[in-house]
């Protein structure tokens, strides 16, 4: 297209921009240039969105945001559920030069009202389900933004706005949007994305990794104010003239089945856990599985178990990867022909990545450090947190907090988080293997690893399982987890207690809040 190219070789794309470049001309408007006015862009239970209707409704809406005094570069965070309001409102931000903030909806009151103080925002506009958190939000602030608007406020107004919107001039590097880190420690983040970063996850991940086609439907468990759910129901579809499938539920293997069924996509995005609570779902059957040529895994590491589980269900293997809300996706994943189990795969091309010791010198392939990145979805800064942006990025380099080794085949494998990983008699041990273990016994569903000190002070492992439907707690079972562990890794890595639990702490957006469980 006009305002963006591809150059260098595969292994190391580079993309250039035009001087004038706003992201939402190439996102909403192209594609009525192209032809696809009439194709669906959304589909939903009780809709159907066409790239007509999708253009002249962010127009509307980018409009109705002018129209309540919003500047460019004020901010207005969104706490809206998965539905088409979410595309208006996003991209009718964007096209005006409104820096939209979407926000985890399973948020309270109190992350609400930091997020609100912390990011001076001049507008809250949320689905009216929310608006007894958001409410009581307000009322702890030190000051209210001058702008409330429900969607339902925002949408009369749009009605009446003019479907004609000019996008505002930028440039690749303009700052766009902002998401919040779900994190698993600490106060939300601010973190801070340009105009260039939307395009570079799409056509480097979802393009040239994925190997998506205008032809793909699109169905994310994960929503879409979690970065992995901004990508996969919205933004990678939109970029190659696809369509998305939105459901506003919270997911369950009830309500994923019956989408998969109704609408058929070809591309499946989800977490490690749900992948395992859905294969535990005996509804689920191998023809559901039928029109799937994708399924993309992220947000935490991919049991090699569940690998196999899934491949009795479906044709295609899970490509899982690793990305971050500060590089807005995936940066190292696996390819549907090139899969390795308990891989988090290779460098995604147009990223580099290093392994570094704690004097951030590299290491050798096959020894453990922390993982750094770098690449051009990568954020350069958190807003109002100078401290955080300093100890985080370094030169460009982004530190992910995770701890990772590579192999002589350049192939990277996931260790844990540097705050999760265990020392035990003097040795690094990974949760996550631990993790791999566990799940390997037939009537265990989930299960997290942590460090618990002994009698003596010493840090060993523990385990919290959860078990899959129909099967009893006892002691005799715990024994037996915990003797299939001896028997299945090195000595000192088998945990040492094992306790039951009906499901395990997460974050909204899926991860395992082991923090929770210390």
């Amino acid at each position: 297209m006009d305002n963006v190219r591809v150059e260098g070789t595969p292994d190391n794309p580079k993309l250039v921009f035009s001087d004038n470049f706003n992201v939402a001309v190439p996102f909403i408007d192209r594609h009525l240039d192209q032809g696809r006015a009439d194709k669906v862009v959304i589909y939903t239970a009780e809709e159907e969105v066409t790239y007509r209707q999708l253009a002249e409704n962010v127009n509307k809406w980018g409009n109705a945001l002018s129209g309540l005094g919003l500047k460019a570069g004020e901010r207005a965070l969104m706490i809206v559920k998965d539905c088409p309001e979410f595309y208006y409102l996003f991209w009718g931000s964007i096209k005006t030069g409104i820096v939209p903030v979407p926000l985890n909806t399973l948020l309270r009151a109190k992350d609400f009202a930091f997020i609100i103080e912390d990011s001076g925002c001049s507008a809250i506009i949320y689905s009216p389900e929310f608006g007894e958190e958001v409410e009581a939000a307000l009322a702890q602030v030190s000051a209210v933004p001058e702008q409330v608007s429900l969607v339902a406020d925002i949408a009369e107004l749009a009605e009446a706005a003019s479907p004609g919107l000019i996008a505002i001039e930028a440039s690749a590097t303009s700052e766009c949007f902002w998401l919040y880190s779900s994190g698993t420690t600490g106060e939300p983040k601010g973190v801070v994305h340009v105009h260039r970063d939307i395009v570079a996850t799409c056509e480097l991940y979802a393009v040239r990794v994925l190997g998506e086609t205008e032809a793909d439907i699109w169905f994310s468990v994960p929503k879409l104010f979690f970065a992995y759910g901004l990508g996969c129901a919205m933004t990678f579809p939109l970029w190659v003239g696809g369509s998305a499938i939105l459901d506003p539920r919270r997911p369950t293997p009830e309500t994923v089945t019956e989408m998969v069924r109704r609408f058929k996509p070809t591309i499946i995005a989800a977490v490690p856990t749900f992948y395992a609570a859905w294969l535990a779902h005996s509804d689920f059957k191998k023809e559901d599985t039928s029109t799937i040529r994708r399924c993309v895994s992220g947000g935490e590491a991919l049991p090699a178990d569940l690998q196999t589980q899934w491949g009795k269900l479906c044709d295609v293997p899970i490509c899982d990867g690793i990305g971050s809300t500060e590089a807005l996706h995936i940066y190292i994943s696996n390819k549907i022909d090139d899969v390795r189990p308990l891989s988090s795969g290779k460098v995604v091309p147009g990223y580099e990545m290093k392994i570094v010791d704690d004097e951030d010198k590299e290491v050798a392939a096959g020894e453990q450090g922390r993982l750094l990145i770098k690449g051009p979805s990568v954020t350069e800064i958190y807003w109002n947190n100078p401290e955080k942006t300093a100890a985080t990025i370094v030169d460009g380099w982004l530190d992910s907090g995770d701890t990772y080794y590579r192999d002589e085949d350049n192939y990277f494998y996931y260790s844990g988080r540097n705050d999760d990983m265990l020392k035990v008699g003097g040795i690094w041990v990974s949760p996550f293997e631990v993790e791999s273990a566990l799940i390997e016994h037939p009537e265990v569903l989930e299960a997290a690893v942590v460090g618990r000190e002994d009698d003596t002070g010493l840090v060993k492992p523990e385990a919290w399982v959860v078990l899959k439907e129909g099967n009893e707690q006892s002691a005799a079972l715990a024994d037996e987890i915990r003797e299939q562990c001896k028997n299945n890794l090195a000595p000192y890595k088998y945990p040492r207690w094992v306790n039951f639990a009906d499901e395990l702490p997460k974050t909204a957006t899926g991860k395992i809040q082991r923090f929770k469980l210390r």
